[in-house]
């Protein structure tokens, strides 16, 4: 899936914590805090409320690219915004597949990536996500061939769905350099399948369970991208995903709780029900618990069995360039959009302008507040390594929140590092589902815009 960039402020400030604890019943207050449920609604309530406020661009101000700096370790993020069908949950920026239309769309690109090179930027990996990213194979190889002819690529993560596992298509990733595949799973249960309108394009589940194996061992890393806590899903459905996955011996596993933004939450409810958050961390319990033996955490939310390349490469990369419609991006601390507007992004780029659409400079403090809450999502942290990139200093309030999820239990010392206990990951599943839910929320925001216009 695609990522972008919010700063969790102040996730556990003291005056934050007594505002909610007026909104907790009585009988809840005298609970000990550390045996119920008000640390993750504590949680998620000042990491939502917070994510809405800091997902605003810098107004009246013309967004621009940094300058190129050597020496840092970036990712080249490419979004191919197309599907044949549309998922009633997705907030990403993706329009029904038109051919005429998508080739357009790839020369576009081909001409961004190309201005990346000419201002100065290099990139040491390259993640394409969606969207369908193999929805047109040639010109996917096109650009995956431009793209290391500009840069020192050395690792390639391509997103697809099931259907596209067919004997063509995995020769010609493999060819183009794919290292990483990452297959848009979600669930292998008839039902969900059918009520997220997945069943009749890319298959049933155990069509699905037939092509995973065929796909497998032909790249370094085959991924499983799953949902959990669906409104229907049931515990013994979740346990039957378990059971194909570990008995296919995928090479890694990557389960997001389901994060519905403002504009989808009724085609949520009227395609799958209504959410319910108070199941969320029993099902991801389940999953974590069945996974343990076997893969380890590369994230709060990714397993796997060997050192590869993750889906959350906001983990893997401090930097990251964000090409295609609706993309967003992270550069020495500057945070920015693409118009999400495809005719826009088209014109512009034939003009060989960038299409930016809106960007942010975060200070000092924003940047490592947004170090600490990435870092720790991929399960630990190294305080001096941290310390060092600022010069030897962390701001106070950084500290405070430090102090306060220890003191909540998330985390625990491992020399060199600081971890997450099995409390903590559950706690930064809050927090990043609070994240792409305001990010997504963002990207609703920009496409009732387009269409206001």
């Amino acid at each position: 899936m695609t990522i972008s960039l919010i700063i969790l402020r102040r996730s556990a400030s003291v005056s934050g914590h007594a505002q909610l604890w007026h909104f907790i019943p009585p009988s809840r207050k005298n609970q000990h805090i550390g045996k119920i449920k008000v640390i993750p609604t504590l949680v998620g309530y000042m990491a939502r409320r917070n994510f809405s406020r800091v997902m605003r661009f810098q107004e009246g101000k013309a967004p621009c690219l940094p300058p190129a700096r050597s020496g840092e370790p970036r990712l080249l993020y490419l979004h191919i915004p197309f599907c044949e069908r549309l998922c009633p949950y997705c907030s990403f920026n993706r329009f029904v597949f038109e051919e005429r239309r998508c080739r357009e769309y790839f020369s576009a690109l081909r001409r961004e990536i190309l201005l990346y090179k000419k201002n100065g930027y290099d990139f040491g990996g390259v993640y394409v996500g969606g969207g369908t990213p193999t929805i047109l194979m040639d010109q996917l190889e096109e650009t995956l061939d431009l793209v290391r002819r500009c840069f020192s690529i050395r690792e390639v993560s391509v997103e697809t769905n099931p259907n596209h596992l067919v004997p063509d298509k995995l020769e010609r990733l493999c060819q183009a350099g794919v290292n990483r595949l990452s297959v848009g799973i979600q669930s292998f249960d008839d039902g969900l399948l059918k009520a997220m309108d997945r069943y009749d394009k890319y298959g049933s589940g155990a069509e699905i369970t037939d092509r995973l194996r065929q796909a497998q061992g032909r790249f370094d890393t085959l991924n499983a991208d799953m949902i959990f806590n669906f409104p229907s899903q049931e515990m013994a459905m979740l346990d039957r995903d378990l059971d194909i996955l570990l008995d296919l011996g995928v090479d890694q596993v990557t389960w997001y709780p389901l994060m519905v933004s403002d504009s989808t939450r009724q085609s949520v409810m009227r395609t799958l029900g209504r959410v319910d958050k108070g199941r969320e961390k029993a099902f991801y319990e389940r999953i974590r618990e069945r996974l343990k033996a076997e893969y380890r955490f590369s994230s709060a939310w990714c397993f796997s069995r060997k050192g590869a390349m993750i889906d959350e490469y906001i983990v893997d990369y401090d930097e990251y360039a964000g090409l295609g419609s609706g993309s967003i991006g992270y550069l020495d601390g500057v945070c920015y959009a693409n118009t999400f507007d495809i005719a826009e992004y088209c014109e512009r780029l034939n003009r060989d302008e960038l299409p930016l659409m809106a960007a942010r400079t975060f200070s000092p403090e924003e940047r490592m507040r947004y170090d600490f809450v990435m870092k720790f999502f991929g399960t630990k942290l190294n305080l001096e390594s941290l310390r060092a990139k600022y010069g030897g200093r962390l701001s106070s309030k950084l500290w405070l929140d430090f102090f306060l999820f220890r003191l909540a239990g998330a985390l625990h010392y491992s020399s060199p590092d600081w971890r997450l206990t099995q409390r903590g990951c559950y706690l930064w599943v809050v927090i990043m589902r609070e994240f792409f839910t305001a990010v997504n929320n963002f990207r609703d925001f920009c496409r009732a815009d387009i269409s206001l216009s």
